[in-house]
């Protein structure tokens, strides 16, 4: 019981403080990893690639994931389920909470200078958490961090092109990408799930 608590716990604050959208998340659950155990940096960056490949938020996405993977831990499929649905409802139930407050109060908010200047100071602020985001992912995907040539770079900023700290798979993919994405005028205007498909065969082949 207490397991679910937490997992209700932990994405309401998730919700309650993650302003931004999905991606501002990313923070939050690269700390919950670091402080609950549930799941790895690693994992993150994987929830990340089914998030964004799936249909709906990416946030509720992973809440869900995340939910199910803690519940299952605890029992079975029963108990996975239920960890997905508690750990979804706390991740939105203080959006819905906000919502309605702001929907009562709506013609005073609308006008009020003290909100207008909170959300002036929200904007940088979710920016400064996306782009935090963006850039651990980046790390995680383009680096080997987990191994201790990456954690000897860091210390001493040498040896920055050794195969065991570079991910040269990662790069060349995410060259590919961007050139595919950005400058041949026959694939740039392809929609977004075929390069994310492609991406996801790319891997498979590489892994094998």
């Amino acid at each position: 019981m207490m397991i679910y608590l937490r997992l209700f716990y932990e994405f309401f604050k998730t919700g309650l403080f993650a302003v931004g959208g999905g991606m501002a998340t990313i923070p939050f659950l690269y700390s919950m990893a670091d402080n609950t155990g549930w799941f790895t940096r690693l994992d993150v960056d994987n929830m990340i690639a089914v998030g964004e490949s799936t249909p709906g938020p990416i946030g509720v996405n992973m809440a869900t994931y995340v939910g199910y993977i803690t519940g299952g831990n605890v029992g079975g499929l029963p108990f996975a389920i239920l960890g997905s649905v508690i750990a979804t409802l706390g991740l939105i139930t203080p959006s819905i909470i906000v919502i309605l407050i702001i929907a009562s109060f709506l013609k005073n908010f609308r006008d009020n200078r003290f909100v207008d200047s909170a959300f002036y100071g929200l904007r940088p602020a979710s920016t400064g958490l996306i782009a935090a985001a963006g850039l651990s992912v980046a790390v995680t995907n383009l680096f080997y961090t987990e191994s201790e040539a990456f954690n000897a770079v860091i210390t001493k900023w040498s040896d920055i092109f050794d195969p065991a700290v570079v991910n040269w798979k990662g790069w060349a993919l995410a060259a590919v990408l961007w050139v595919l994405t950005n400058k041949v005028k026959q694939t740039k205007k392809l929609h977004p799930i075929i390069f994310i498909l492609g991406s996801a065969v790319v891997g498979i082949v590489l892994a094998m």
